[in-house]
Parts: structure tokens; C-alpha cells; sequence
């Protein structure tokens, strides 16, 4: 089903008809652009499809790409009554890739990205074959100081009041995250900023800093059955700026993913797609084989 885009939304960067796909709590929006072998791009916090824009210019002429956009993100629903919980979010994309039916995908994550897409490769094995993991975790870090300090104030009263006030995680934190914020130009910075325009759209956006610690159980769970991902080629493209996931944690994935493709970017912050897409592709293509 595709319908009329937000006048907000510049077409010229993002030219994909848009899809949408009925969740129990809303209609999730995604991207389904291209054929072949299918690759699909799971965002985090506060991003959405938008981002992952360039990469799929560049792969859909070879490729299925599938780009989501969970909901209270992008283009989807903003439902008041869901919870944003990241285990909720995880069921959302495993029931539409469900009903995708892919098979050999390659499974592109960062961010909240990373254990919710995680998850779904986790539950079906057999559909993911690559996986490209970018400044992401995918286990409990509530012992680990920088992540608490964040997730307390961020996620706690006085940081989703400014989430929810002034967007102040699309105004401040995503740029701060770049490892050069002059990356991030004032008109693809709208982008991200209109989709999420309405103070009463924003409780996905102030939900998902509480829950790096309040999803702990959850994340540990995803590390036990971390041998589940066991003969997955995988490719690790880490942005090596990023001050929330750093060198202890592309060390971890190392050691889980002993014969990884790793790839690290100097200059680079949280935001590949969006700081570095060219650096990203032609990684990609490398390890993809083309």
C-alpha cells in the first residue's frame, strides 16, 4: 500500500515508494526497493529508513533492499498506547520479515538496530546468512559506568522531558554522536528532525535511552544464545569515534566472531550510513564479493 509522502520529506535523497505493514499496535512503514539477493537495514535511536538511503542506492540495481522503520520512527505509526519496548520492536520486524519470506539475507545493524535485528537472526538462523554489525552491543552492559551515567540521565526524568520538549535527542545527541558533526548538514538533519516534529510523537525516542539499562535481562538473554549466530560470515564496520561504542565493544564482537571481515574508520562516529556511506559500500561490496 503506498500513499502521499509528508511535504516535509525531500523525495530527491529518499526516492522510494513507500510500504507499510500492519502491527498490532499500528502500521510499521518500510522500505522493499530492488531484486536479488535481499539486505536489510535495521536503524537505531532516533534514526529510520532515511538513513540508509545511499546504501540502498547503491545496492538495490543488484539487490532486495528492505529498510524499517519501527514504530513512533519514520514514517511509521506513533502509537500513544505501545510501549517501545525493544523486545516489542524486535517482534514488529520479526513478524514483517515473516511475511517477506526472505532467504540468504544479509542483515545490516547499529544502534538499537543491532540486538533487535540481532533477535530476529537469532529466532531464524536459517533466513540470515551475512551479517554487518556497526557500533552496536548486543549484551547487559549494566555495569558499565558510561552506560549507566547515560541511560540515567537521558533515560530519566529530566532527559525524556527534553526529548519530549525540545527533541533534544535529534537536537543535541545525534549530532554529538558524529565524528565530525559538521557531517551532518542542516538539510539532511531535517529530516530527521520533521519526522519526529510532534512532542507527542516522541515517547520511541525517549523510551529507548531508559531501557539500555531497564532491557538488561532482555540483552543478556540475546548473549546466551549467542552461539545461535555461529558460522554467519560477518563484516564489522566500526566507526572508531564513537564515544558510546568503542574499542571494548568491537573487541567483544571480535571475540564472539573470531574470523569477522573488520573494518575500522578512524574518523568515523556513530552514524556510518550517514557520516561515511561511500566508505561503508565499498567495504560492503568487498565483503559481499562483488
Amino acid at each position: 500500500m503506498q500513499e502521499a509522502s509528508p511535504a516535509w520529506l525531500d523525495r530527491e535523497e529518499y526516492p522510494f515508494p513507500s510500504h507499510f505493514f500492519d502491527q498490532p499496535s499500528g502500521r510499521q512503514h518500510y522500505l522493499d526497493v530492488g531484486s536479488g539477493p535481499p539486505i536489510v537495514f535495521v536503524h537505531g535511536n532516533p534514526s529510520w529508513s532515511f538513513e540508509f538511503r545511499n546504501l540502498i542506492k547503491a545496492f538495490s540495481p543488484a539487490h532486495r533492499c528492505i529498510a524499517v522503520d519501527h514504530l513512533g520512527f519514520g514514517l511509521s505509526d506513533k502509537p500513544p498506547q505501545f510501549g517501545y519496548l525493544p523486545s516489542e520492536h524486535a517482534a514488529n520486524l520479526e513478524r514483517l520479515l515473516e511475511s517477506l519470506d526472505l532467504k540468504d539475507a544479509t542483515l545490516m545493524v547499529y544502534d538499537w538496530g543491532g540486538p533487535i535485528g540481532l533477535s530476529y537472526a537469532l529466532g531464524h538462523p536459517d533466513r540470515i546468512r551475512n551479517l554487518v554489525i556497526s557500533n552496536t552491543w548486543m549484551w547487559s552492559v549494566n555495569h558499565v559506568l558510561r552506560f549507566i551515567l547515560f541511560s540515567s540521565y537521558v533515560g530519566g526524568p529530566i532527559g525524556r522531558y527534553r526529548i519530549r520538549k525540545s527533541n533534544y535527542f535529534v537536537e543535541k545527541v545525534m549530532p554529538s554522536a558524529f565524528g565530525d558533526p559538521g557531517k551532518l548538514s542542516r538539510a539532511i538533519h531535517a529530516q530527521y528532525r520533521h519526522a519526529l516534529a510532534n512532542p507527542a510523537d516522541r515517547k520511541g525516542c525517549s523510551v529507548f535511552p531508559r531501557q539500555i539499562l531497564r532491557s538488561s535481562k532482555w540483552l543478556a538473554g540475546l548473549w546466551d544464545r549467542r552461539n545461535g549466530l555461529a558460522g554467519k560470515r560477518v563484516l564489522l564496520a566500526w566507526g572508531m569515534k564513537d564515544v558510546g561504542f568503542g574499542k571494548k565493544e568491537l573487541g567483544r564482537w571480535i571475540g564472539l566472531f573470531p574470523n569477522a571481515t573488520v573494518v575500522r574508520y578512524p574518523e568515523g562516529g556513530h552514524y556510518l550510513a550517514e557520516e561515511l556511506p561511500n566508505e561503508l559500500i565499498g567495504a560492503m561490496r568487498t565483503f559481499l564479493g562483488e
